[in-house]
C-alpha cells in the first residue's frame, strides 16, 4: 500500500508536465509572410499561425492552432502595431513596446510572468532574446542571416511558463522581423 500512492503519482506525472516547448517557425509558403508553421519538441506536432483576414490584407489579427490549443492575437488598437493581445486557453497575454516607436524592445505580460524581449542588435532584427529572466531563457535567430522566413527557437523557459506566453514571444519576433507583403 505504501508504494501505491507514489506509483500513481509517477504514472500521472506526464499529464502534469505537458509543458510545450518551441523549436522553430517557418513561413508555410516560401516568401509569403501571412501563414507560418511552428514546431515543438514533439516531432509529430506542428502548429499553424496565420493572418485571420488574408483577403483583406489585414495584418492586425492572427489565429494560431496547435493540436487542441487555439487562440487569436490582435492589435489592442486598430492603428497601433505597438500593442498586441493574445487570447487563448482562457488566458490573456499582452505585448507592448517599452519605448514608443521602438519595435526592438517589448514587454510581454501574462497572468504570472513578465518578460522583456529585445533585439540583440539595434540595426538588425535577426536575433532576439529575453532579458534577465528568472524563469529561464528564450531566444530566436534566423536560420540564414537576413532571411526572416525560417527561425530557430531556443526555448529553455521553466515548465510553469504558459504556452500562450511563449506563443506571444514567438509572434512578436516573427511579425516585427518580417516584411509586410
Amino acid at each position: 500500500m505504501k508504494y501505491f500512492l507514489p506509483a500513481i503519482m509517477f504514472l500521472a506525472l506526464p499529464g502534469f508536465l505537458r509543458a510545450q516547448f518551441l523549436t522553430g517557425i517557418s513561413t508555410k509558403y516560401d516568401g509569403i509572410f501571412v501563414e507560418w508553421l511552428f514546431f515543438t519538441g514533439n516531432e509529430n506536432e506542428e502548429g499553424e499561425l496565420k493572418m485571420s483576414w488574408q483577403l483583406q490584407n489585414d495584418w492586425t489579427q492572427w489565429d494560431y492552432t496547435l493540436g487542441d490549443r487555439f487562440g487569436t492575437i490582435k492589435t489592442k488598437w486598430r492603428d497601433n502595431p505597438e500593442e498586441w493581445e493574445l487570447r487563448g486557453n482562457n488566458t490573456i497575454v499582452t505585448a507592448r513596446t517599452i519605448w514608443a516607436g521602438d519595435l526592438r524592445e517589448w514587454r510581454i505580460k501574462g497572468s504570472d510572468h513578465t518578460f522583456t524581449l529585445h533585439s540583440k542588435w539595434g540595426n538588425q532584427l535577426d536575433e532576439w532574446e529575453i532579458r534577465d529572466s528568472s524563469h529561464g531563457s528564450f531566444a530566436m535567430y534566423t536560420n540564414y542571416e537576413r532571411d526572416p522566413r525560417d527561425w530557430v527557437v531556443i526555448d529553455e523557459l521553466d515548465a510553469e511558463v504558459t504556452f500562450e506566453e511563449k506563443m506571444m514571444l514567438l509572434f512578436i519576433v516573427a511579425f516585427h522581423s518580417s516584411p509586410r507583403q
